[in-house]
């Protein structure tokens, strides 16, 4: 059988608490600014001794994704402030936004994200921490660039953005494409949209997303890491039945139907 786990988003301790309390092994914790981030980590530590839990990190937006001024002089500084302050959490692994839609980026600031993508890289050997690229509205191909350049860069396959700005999800065709390099899941429901302002974040369900497929696509590339409910504590409580359903299936190698 293999072993799939199912954890939450934590903005708070108080998040962490809660997801604890709904049975979740992990809280992925949002780290947008390392600096103010740092006094809490004591609290976080404390409870994660309490607790048993574990946690992931999600690291800071990118901004304006063409403004590649900002990006090696604000982005990547507060990217590699976070991995002492994973270190110390006993975080392994973290999500980073870093948008390489052809559509939308400009090709000099492509050029220079798979740059700033190998800086990252190469500093999170040292501790070791795998960083995750997270798909925002690309297809696969747009990634192949980055995958071809940095052989130990992986991948946070995201459900519900895998629905933004296309006619289909695209996560399958990520599925299919890069088995290899998908070491995290995000989950949530959306209604598809052709903005960033789509992306809704509802619970599984509340939505358009064909989860049953994409858990068919997971179950098929013998998926058996982590999965983290991108949703507020009260949310998760509302779909974990299904959720933990559709995890089951994975876990046990076909999908629950």
């Amino acid at each position: 059988m293999k072993k799939i786990d199912l954890g939450g988003t934590a903005r708070s301790p108080e998040d962490v608490t809660s997801l604890y309390d709904l049975g979740l092994r992990f809280a992925e914790i949002p780290i947008g600014n390392p600096s103010k981030f740092l006094p809490l980590v004591p609290v976080y530590e404390s409870l994660q001794k309490k607790l048993g839990i574990y946690y992931l990190c999600h690291g800071p937006k990118e901004g304006d994704p063409n403004d590649v001024e900002a990006l090696n002089k604000g982005y990547l500084p507060k990217v590699l402030e976070l991995f002492p302050i994973m270190q110390s959490l006993s975080m392994r692994l973290l999500t980073v936004h870093l948008w390489l839609d052809r559509r939308f980026v400009q090709k000099n600031a492509l050029h220079s994200k798979l740059d700033i993508l190998k800086r990252m890289v190469a500093k999170a050997a040292e501790y070791p921490i795998t960083v995750c690229i997270e798909n925002l509205s690309e297809e696969a191909r747009d990634l192949e660039p980055a995958f071809h350049e940095i052989p130990s860069l992986m991948m946070t396959l995201d459900l519900g953005h895998g629905e933004l700005l296309c006619e289909t999800n695209r996560c399958v065709d990520f599925i299919e494409k890069f088995p290899e390099r998908i070491k995290h899941v995000h989950l949530h429901d959306n209604r598809g949209g052709n903005s960033h302002t789509d992306d809704l974040h509802l619970p599984p369900g509340e939505g358009v997303i064909d989860f049953q497929g994409l858990f068919e696509a997971l179950c098929r590339m013998n998926y058996d890491r982590t999965v983290t409910l991108e949703l507020k504590p009260h949310e998760i409580r509302k779909c974990l039945a299904y959720v933990s359903e559709l995890v089951s299936g994975l876990s046990h190698g076909a999908p629950s139907r």
